[in-house]
């Protein structure tokens, strides 16, 4: 690799959001490593030698510090979680088997700011940690209801990831929480607004102008600041 070529980990690259991160930033020029829970024909499809693929899932303590020696000293310009479920997403929180609502939580909060610590060290100087958050895990606009479980985790997510950046906030840390748009993904379903390319290039366009800003920032795929 370049000394100006920059790298990103895309955690949860198997399809959808991910998938699409992984094509645009190797597109971009930029080196990946991209993991998945199992194996993923659509991700194997993009190989090459600016692409890295490992098996990890991140709701398994042991298999995240295995990742992350497998992984050796690389420092990356991005780690992007994008791992996450919608588990009864349209029941409300009332109906939801409290195992089910506890694995939504896991998954989607507790799992990716883990992760973030156990990688941390692996942010190079002016890069950033990504998390994929949603509009959804905005209180503040809760304006119509609906998907209680998972706005739920969403907000959770949000909360602790501005808790982790406080917490380094010596280190000078770059968090971003990333709301992708409502996407045509399995996810998103067919109706969604935006397709998966629009999608993934606002991202990467946010990523990359604003890498290595300091502190927590919550915005959408066009770089607009979200109410918490």
């Amino acid at each position: 690799m370049s000394a100006s070529q920059k790298s990103a980990l895309i955690v949860g690259a198997s399809r959808g959001l991910g998938l699409g991160l992984v094509e645009t930033f190797l597109a971009r020029g930029w080196r990946v490593t991209a993991t998945q829970r199992t194996p993923s024909p659509q991700l194997a499809a993009l190989a090459s030698d600016a692409l890295r693929i490992e098996t990890v899932d991140i709701d398994d303590d042991a298999a995240v510090a295995d990742l992350h020696a497998r992984l050796g000293p690389q420092a990356y310009d991005l780690i992007f979680v994008v791992a996450g479920v919608a588990t009864q997403a349209h029941d409300p929180a009332h109906v939801v088997p409290r195992a089910v609502a506890a694995q939504v939580y896991l998954t989607n909060a507790i799992s990716p700011i883990r992760f973030a610590e156990a990688f941390r060290d692996r942010v190079a100087p002016g890069g950033s940690l990504a998390l994929m958050s949603s509009i959804l895990g905005s209180v503040a606009l809760n304006e119509s209801g609906g998907w209680e479980i998972y706005r739920a985790s969403k907000a959770a997510l949000n909360t602790l990831a501005r808790s982790f950046a406080i917490r380094h906030s010596d280190t000078g840390i770059s968090v971003l929480l990333v709301h992708p748009g409502w996407v045509r993904t399995d996810m998103g379903g067919a109706e969604a607004d935006i397709d998966v390319a629009t999608s993934v290039a606002g991202m990467a366009d946010v990523v990359e102008a604003r890498l290595g800003r300091p502190g927590s920032q919550y915005v959408d795929y066009r770089g607009e600041t979200l109410a918490w």
